[in-house]
């Protein structure tokens, strides 16, 4: 589609998403106008199945499945969890579907074990290992957007007797 030129419109809203886009390029992730990570997941997805290559080539050559193992943690999936925290939670269900199965297509071809699990789980993974690093290091960014720990002591009171109740579910066994 062709835009007329002068039209001041169009020159408005091209310039709206080119700043838009340069914003999100700047973080090393892409989020569309659509407020999701398929754009990203596209760019991720031709990136992963380029180092795939050079995998193959690595397996050609002789290395041992095991050290493909290793290669293929230290670079397809830490490209894949990088700054995942931040850009999971834009993920469609086919997005996801199609990262999970970019994994299995790995795994079919022996560059991975069956011990990676599914996208989600990584996600979840890599989310939780976050907050732990949040919640562990005082000096850290996010923690003071946390809510103070509260340390509450509870006073129950005791029995009026000191006698224990009778368990009918034990006694019948």
């Amino acid at each position: 589609m062709e835009e007329r030129p002068g039209s001041t419109t169009s020159t408005a809203l091209r310039w709206n998403r080119v700043s838009f886009w340069s914003n999100c390029a700047r973080s090393r992730f892409v989020i569309n106008d659509q407020m999701t990570a398929a754009d990203h997941v596209s760019s991720l997805l031709a990136s992963c199945s380029r180092l795939l290559y050079a995998l193959r080539v690595l397996q050609r050559h002789g290395i041992p499945p095991a050290s493909i193992n290793d290669i293929f943690r230290w670079t397809v999936i830490a490209k894949l969890l990088y700054c995942a925290p931040a850009w999971s939670g834009f993920c469609s269900a086919k997005d996801r579907a199609r990262l999970d199965a970019f994994l299995r297509r790995c795994r079919r071809l022996g560059y991975c074990g069956s011990d990676i699990s599914t996208v989600a789980e990584l996600f979840d993974e890599a989310d939780e290992t976050l907050f732990h690093h949040i919640l562990t290091n005082n000096n850290h960014v996010l923690q003071s957007y946390l809510p103070d720990r509260s340390r509450s002591q509870y006073n129950l009171r005791t029995g009026a007797h000191s006698k224990r109740r009778r368990n009918s579910m034990t006694e019948t066994l």
